[in-house]
């Protein structure tokens, strides 16, 4: 194979989340002045792990799910990035989501790289013990190559604290010793930190805050609509809804909910954690078809479900004056450039969801210090880490005329291959 010749999983031209990150990659290049003689770093993972997980099931059966680890990028610390369990899982979108972790991390300055992992599995077709054998499988076959100052996991899609409680265990009974480090969002029993679970909604409105402060929008009165009702998207809706914002529609898997007067983000949240879906909602004024949801008036959009939400087929129809993504990877970049065109603010994936990381960072500093912050510390420094990140992104798209996005994209891509040119190749 020449230095030319790429395999087929790396190929841009490849449909997926991957073929968007790579087309990210591609605007910023221009960008990065002397440093792009190192792009190729971030257009290939550093290591990819497919392992089988073979698991036996209540009723005596064998069955074997895919699992993935991917290491995106190394240069700037350890491997940082959740696990999701999902029938849809494949490698392509790991390694996006590992590049993304990568990005991420770099954009709001914690000293990680990106790493992603999954198994391609329907959560809810295994029972809670067939779901902890999967864990701990999972976790002894990605073993040799996750670790406190290797690779640190973390929840993600269909994942929680009991499944990181028993991945962390798994890994000391293979370590032999007690390494609450190795992943993140833990109960906090167990060594995990307070305000994590809030985490990454919370720093989706102290972005969304800054975002609208600067294009003169006030958060009380304003309209939100949000796409998924989980650990971001509600408790981003919670957060808005309590400092004065009225959350008006709600889209998860089975519907959309809408009241022109606001939402009871409280009461909706109690419905779903009792039915499982916002579906027959009391509060409601009415329930509408999943593609209308988009087209809904409002002045802040929060997509915090899956990739590739927002398309050139329904971004035409967005009216809101601010896309917050809590989600990873929602906007394709030609539906990316409908907005641009539009004129609407949109705060991308690496710069609005990064709340998540950011505390999974103090959690791991107070692991391995074995010394814990309030609830009101970590919230604070919370703030001001994406704040921070917040404003210098900002001055880079202003300086340099281009969307946050590319922005953000611009300064976390300069760092990382930052890294990669002063440690340099070895051997």
């Amino acid at each position: 194979m020449s230095q030319h010749t790429i395999p087929s999983y790396l190929d841009p031209e490849h449909l997926g989340p991957w073929g968007n990150y790579l087309e990210q990659i591609e605007r910023v290049t221009p960008h990065l002045g002397g440093l792009a003689r190192w792009v190729e770093t971030l257009k290939r993972p550093k290591r990819i792990l497919v392992v089988d997980v073979p698991i036996e099931r209540d009723d005596g059966s064998i069955a074997h799910y895919e699992g993935y680890r991917v290491q995106h990028n190394l240069s700037r610390g350890p491997g940082k990035g959740g696990v999701r369990f999902h029938q849809d899982v494949t490698l392509t979108e790991v390694m996006a989501l590992s590049a993304w972790m990568t990005v991420k991390n770099a954009a709001v300055n914690v000293p990680y790289g990106g790493a992603k992992g999954g198994i391609r599995v329907d959560p809810r077709s295994l029972s809670k013990g067939e779901l902890q054998r999967l864990t701990r499988r999972y976790t002894s076959e990605i073993s040799i190559i996750i670790g406190p100052t290797k690779d640190i996991p973390a929840p993600d899609v269909n994942t929680n604290e009991q499944t990181m409680a028993w991945m962390m265990d798994s890994y000391a009974m293979t370590s032999g010793n007690m390494s609450t480090g190795v992943v993140t969002g833990k109960p906090v029993s167990l060594g995990g930190s307070l305000g994590r679970r809030d985490a990454t909604g919370r720093g989706v409105y102290v972005v969304g805050c800054d975002a609208a402060a600067r294009i003169g929008l006030p958060i009380e009165g304003a309209r939100i609509i949000v796409q998924g009702f989980g650990n971001v998207g509600g408790v981003a809706a919670r957060i808005f809804a309590e400092a004065g914002a009225k959350v008006i529609a709600v889209q998860d898997h089975e519907t959309t909910v809408v009241n022109q007067g606001g939402l009871d983000v409280v009461r909706l949240q109690a419905h779903v954690a009792e039915v499982g879906s916002v579906k027959g909602f009391p509060g409601a004024e009415a329930f509408i078809e999943r593609d209308k949801f988009w087209g809904i008036d409002c002045d802040i959009l929060i997509p915090a479900a899956l990739e590739q939400q927002i398309t050139t087929e329904n971004a035409g129809q967005i009216r809101a004056k601010i896309i917050l993504e809590g989600a990873n990877g929602p906007t394709t970049p030609q539906a990316d450039d409908i907005l641009t065109e539009k004129g609407v603010l949109v705060v991308p994936d690496v710069l609005a969801n990064a709340g998540g990381v950011t505390v999974s960072y103090f959690e791991w500093v107070q692991d391995f210090s074995s010394f814990f912050w309030t609830e009101e510390e970590i919230n604070a420094r919370l703030t001001r880490i994406m704040r921070e990140a917040f404003a210098a992104v900002w001055q880079v798209s202003q300086e340099k005329k281009v969307s946050m996005r590319t922005a953000t994209f611009i300064l976390a891509c300069s760092r990382v291959l930052q890294a990669r040119e002063l440690r340099g190749l070895y051997p």
